[in-house]
């Protein structure tokens, strides 16, 4: 039981990462973003690249993929999402899947259409017990990575003069501009930082989730779940909503595997249910 708990731990660490920019990018920048998985799947290739073509460590993996998927997300941002900040969310979503799919078949052209695999680092590898709990070592650098970013961030949004940047352009670009703000390159910024999250997210889930050009699909509708459970407010309710829907997937997975996906869906309605809103919305806000 206690080895499911941790498994579903670090499964909902690894989803609130690869949906945490999503939740940036629709909360507090009010844009409907559905190529998120697309570039979570840039950064699981970026990974697959480097350490099976070039021999790179896993280790500098990481980074990698978070900065070249960040540059990659700025690139876009400066050229095509800029443009659709004004217009409607149905135009935002029929652009942003228009990209999903440009990016499935480029992938699919370059990279091919076989499931990508890595080899992790040794001592990442494997199980240990602890107390009769067996933890998996990879498992648990992802929950220990995860927590260390969701801190980072959580301080990043609401200590420090970026996240008040942020917020005063989100809830009145002309005033933000008029006290000096650069709005431009604040959002920028932060779709950077969205993105880099994704390809981060997605470098660590390749060997979890495995890595196909179909990903961004396949994963769409757990980054959405996440976010509309937990709310697009803070970054707290994704969080919560994440681990939540993590250990309800692998613990229904383990007891009940004829139901398949139905546990994590019908975990997301009883939460809307009760909570329209999702778990920490404020009602009436964005």
């Amino acid at each position: 039981m206690l080895t499911i708990l941790f498994d579903g731990i670090a499964y909902g660490m690894l989803l609130f990462v690869l949906a945490c920019g999503l939740s940036i990018t629709l909360g507090l920048m009010n844009f409907v973003n559905l190529a998120h998985g697309a570039f979570a799947m840039a950064g699981g290739y970026i990974t697959v690249i480097m350490m099976n073509r070039y021999g790179i460590s896993f280790y500098w993996c990481l980074p990698a993929a978070f900065f070249v998927t960040a540059l990659i997300g700025v690139l876009l941002e400066r050229t095509l999402y800029r443009r659709l900040y004004k217009s409607s969310h149905l135009d935002q979503v029929l652009f942003s899947i228009g990209l999903v799919f440009m990016s499935i078949a480029a992938v699919d052209y370059f990279m091919g259409g076989q499931q990508q695999l890595i080899s992790l680092p040794p001592e990442l590898r494997g199980r240990f017990d602890f107390f009769g709990v067996g933890i998996g070592r990879y498992r648990l650098f992802i929950i220990v990575l995860c927590a260390a970013l969701t801190v980072a961030l959580q301080l990043a949004l609401t200590r420090t003069r970026f996240g008040s940047q942020l917020r005063a352009a989100v809830d009145d670009g002309r005033v933000a501009r008029g006290l000096g703000i650069n709005v431009s390159v604040v959002f920028a910024l932060t779709f950077a930082l969205g993105s880099g999250l994704a390809g981060l997210g997605g470098a660590l889930g390749t060997e979890i989730l495995g890595l196909d050009p179909n990903f961004p699909l396949k994963f769409l509708i757990y980054f959405m779940i996440v976010v509309t459970v937990g709310g697009t407010s803070s970054i707290t309710g994704p969080f919560v909503a994440a681990l939540l829907l993590g250990i309800a997937d692998v613990a229904g997975k383990y007891y009940v595997p004829q139901a398949g996906a139905f546990i994590i869906y019908g975990v997301m309605i009883m939460v809307l249910i009760l909570r329209p809103h999702g778990l920490f919305a404020r009602e009436g806000g964005r």
